[in-house]
């Protein structure tokens, strides 16, 4: 297991944002954390980097405290693309420089056919790109650390569908090459599209881990009413 939880709390304001008992994230395919808004799925990847730190309880990674890794080693070992494509200033390729400041032309162009862009896009300036070209070349420059695994917290959710479909492809492809993504999304259709594995979470606490499949199955009143209101 990559990642585990025992007893994970983080409070608010008005009470937990966060009450996980138990919980593991496999070191393989694409498990996809879904729930309704405010339901903790975002907090829940931002604590696997430590944007958040848990108030109480235990995370490990790979066996080991999170607490003893040093963040910044944390951070190259577990890539994150956000919800908006984060561009930096200059061409694509000093975008990817900002994750591998030594990384040459010929491996970075590596890195973009790697998620579905061509290698010429790498002298085109960030801001020129497309949304969905965009947050293509955030996923490239997560994956130039060499990560363990890829945090994608709801990385379609303003990008239109023929780039979603890209996107979704892309992150199917690099989990059958060996590369983990634990994936955030309110959306049970991408849910089904995507998902090896599904994490639910309702309130802060998992009311269900499993199949996607079995979500549905379930008459766990919480899940029943989150799915009643989804999108037929």
């Amino acid at each position: 297991m990559l990642f585990s939880f025992e007893n994970v709390q983080l409070q608010g304001v008005s009470g937990p944002r966060l009450a996980v008992r138990h919980l593991q994230i496999p070191a393989d395919g694409m498990s996809v954390i879904v729930g309704p808004s405010g339901a903790g799925k975002s907090t829940l990847l931002r604590l696997c980097n430590r944007l958040e730190v848990a108030d109480s309880g235990a995370i490990e990674f790979h066996g080991v405290d999170l607490n003893a890794t040093p963040v910044l080693d944390l951070r190259r070992a577990v890539g994150m693309v956000f919800q908006e494509p984060v561009r930096f200033g200059g061409t694509v390729l000093d975008n990817l420089r900002e994750a591998d400041g030594l990384i040459d032309d010929e491996a970075a162009q590596m890195l973009l056919e790697r998620v579905g862009l061509d290698g010429s896009v790498l002298w085109r300036l960030a801001d020129d790109l497309s949304g969905g070209e965009a947050q293509r070349m955030c996923i490239a420059r997560a994956l130039a650390t060499g990560p363990d695994l890829l945090l994608m917290d709801e990385p379609t959710s303003s990008l239109d569908p023929a780039a979603t479909q890209l996107i979704e492809q892309q992150a199917i492809a690099l989990t059958e090459a060996g590369m983990p993504v634990l994936w955030v999304t309110h959306d049970t259709a991408q849910m089904q599209r995507i998902a090896a594995r599904v994490i639910c979470l309702i309130d802060g606490a998992v009311a269900y881990e499993g199949p996607a499949s079995g979500l549905f199955d379930s008459q766990e009143p919480s899940i029943v009413a989150f799915l009643a209101e989804q999108p037929s």
